[in-house]
């Protein structure tokens, strides 16, 4: 159960992420993978930072964090 709320914070994170970003329109689907991906790079990040988001919404501010991240490095390479 908890892989799946994972996947669906994940992909609420790059939607939102997404929609924040300027150039960072890749479409739902790819967003969604990319907040994913995110939100493992953002929890590894935050932990090797010391950082810790107590809280109901600490996973999803390092989900989107970290997916904002991801979005950015993935605009670098598509242009």
């Amino acid at each position: 159960m908890n892989f799946i709320i994972f996947i669906i914070i994940g992909a609420i994170a790059g939607w939102l992420a997404g929609t924040l970003m300027k150039g960072g329109g890749y479409g739902f689907i790819i967003n969604a993978i990319l907040g994913i991906v995110g939100g493992v790079v953002g929890g590894w990040l935050f932990d090797q930072l010391g950082l810790n988001i107590g809280g109901s919404l600490g996973p999803f501010i390092t989900s989107v964090i970290g997916a904002i991240i991801i979005i950015f490095v993935a605009g670098l390479f598509k242009k």
